[in-house]
């Protein structure tokens, strides 16, 4: 049941270690592997190298195939070393020669490679548009609580006035910002390997422009030893990718844990939301965000976990790429239903009014009662000891009425601002479309 079956059987052990979790991720690049053995099938058929009735034939086992996948039937049982040799079997079985010849002038290096291309090109289109949805999530609650005000903070210390129109403003900005990452993800995998064998082409007169277009790939992989290194690089890509994410959702996350608590109580979730304690009964936890941050925290090793595995390869393939499917496809997975759940629940947030006007944030007005003095030919300098003296002899009065004007400031957050570089992400990425359904 192998492709590279030659009449001899590998040792038990051998085979058990060298498939390992094979025939369980390779579910996720089924219905790729499909999709590419499609665009192989009408190719050696436009170059004469299968008939039309070949063509045909093989084209209607590939669809059932894809069928199965939509239905949830298809399964990889446990005499296949992989989801590739299951298609080729099915064929075969099926269709005799003609499923014998869908591997003609193709290596499993630039099979594998082609569906993981196309399986990662796929997820940043479907991820993308998860996380355009959440930075304008995040837009509109900015917009919707733009005049409360709340203590920012830096050193843990209560620093600034500042306002949930800039936080939230914020967190959207920064979204938008690792999109460009990701879209570089989604152009290392806009490259079509198919064709370059086992890293070194073929001597049958094969059109790779043709695959290229039947799969909707933006451009051919040139160098068939260049095509073969995608593996690696554009894993690689998309993990750096998906850890610039989850660096801004695990920094999201953390700041409303700590918004959520009691002694801040800046935000508040319903009750719905939160977990409850075994002793306790008054507590409500913001467990949602605590699991957040863990899983973000977490996925920001992926670049490392990658690079650990496969930085000291030379140029070729090597069974070790098989263990970034290990590394990467269930993290992948883990990352869309972070994003589902904060898609969930930034919706349902709610801000505290009047959390500003406690006694305890009185003096982070200092720096106003700072700029008055300022506004009367008082020195900067002169006019910071003459407040910080007040602030230490309890003669201090905030000045609390202001109105910062300047663009990315407590009143004028620039949520408009950044509700057009939304659009514009949204035009130029035109692959991050609507989100899709699961």
């Amino acid at each position: 049941m192998k492709i590279w079956e030659k009449g001899f059987s590998v040792n038990d052990k051998i085979e058990q270690f060298t498939v390992g979790q094979d025939r369980e991720l390779d579910m996720y690049l089924a219905p790729f592997d499909m999709l590419a053995s499609k665009a192989q099938a009408k190719m050696l058929a436009s170059i004469g190298l299968i008939s039309k009735e070949e063509e045909a034939q093989l084209l209607q086992g590939l669809e059932e195939l894809l069928t199965q996948v939509e239905n949830g039937t298809f399964k990889i049982e446990a005499e296949f070393e992989d989801v590739h040799s299951k298609i080729e079997y099915y064929l075969t079985e099926k269709f005799g020669d003609a499923g014998k010849k869908i591997h003609t002038a193709r290596s499993r290096n630039d099979q594998v490679l082609t569906a993981i291309q196309l399986f990662i090109k796929d997820y940043t289109e479907r991820i993308g548009a998860k996380i355009l949805e959440l930075a304008e999530l995040l837009i509109q609650q900015g917009e919707k609580y733009k005049n409360d005000l709340l203590p920012g903070y830096t050193h843990f210390q209560a620093a600034m006035p500042s306002s949930f129109g800039l936080w939230f403003g914020a967190y959207a900005e920064h979204l938008l910002l690792d999109m460009s990452l990701l879209e570089a993800a989604h152009t290392v995998a806009d490259h079509n390997p198919l064709g370059s064998g086992a890293g070194f082409g073929s001597s049958f007169g094969i059109d790779r422009e043709q695959t290229t277009r039947e799969m909707g790939f933006g451009n051919v992989a040139i160098s068939a030893v260049g095509a073969q290194m995608l593996r690696g690089k554009t894993e690689k890509t998309l993990a750096f990718a998906i850890a610039s994410v989850a660096g801004t959702l695990s920094k999201l996350a953390y700041d409303l844990v700590l918004y959520n608590s009691q002694d801040l109580g800046f935000v508040k979730l319903p009750k719905e939301f939160t977990t409850g304690s075994s002793i306790m009964p008054h507590k409500k936890n913001p467990d949602v965000f605590e699991l957040v941050r863990a899983h973000c925290n977490r996925l920001q090793a992926l670049p490392n976990d990658i690079i650990l595995t496969i930085n000291n390869l030379p140029s070729g393939y090597h069974r070790d790429f098989q263990i970034l499917k290990e590394i990467l496809f269930r993290p992948m997975m883990q990352f869309a239903n972070i994003l589902d759940i904060l898609l969930f629940a930034v919706p349902v947030l709610e801000v505290v009014p009047g959390v500003i006007d406690q006694p305890k944030y009185e003096a982070i007005f200092s720096v106003e009662n700072i700029n008055q003095l300022i506004q009367r030919g008082v020195p900067f300098r002169d006019a910071y000891k003459q407040v910080g003296q007040a602030v230490d002899a309890g003669t201090y009065v905030p000045h609390k009425e202001f109105a910062a004007s300047h663009l990315g400031s407590v009143h004028r957050p620039g949520l408009a601002e950044l509700g057009e570089r939304l659009r514009q992400a949204r035009e130029r990425l035109s692959w991050a479309g609507p989100v899709a359904a699961g």
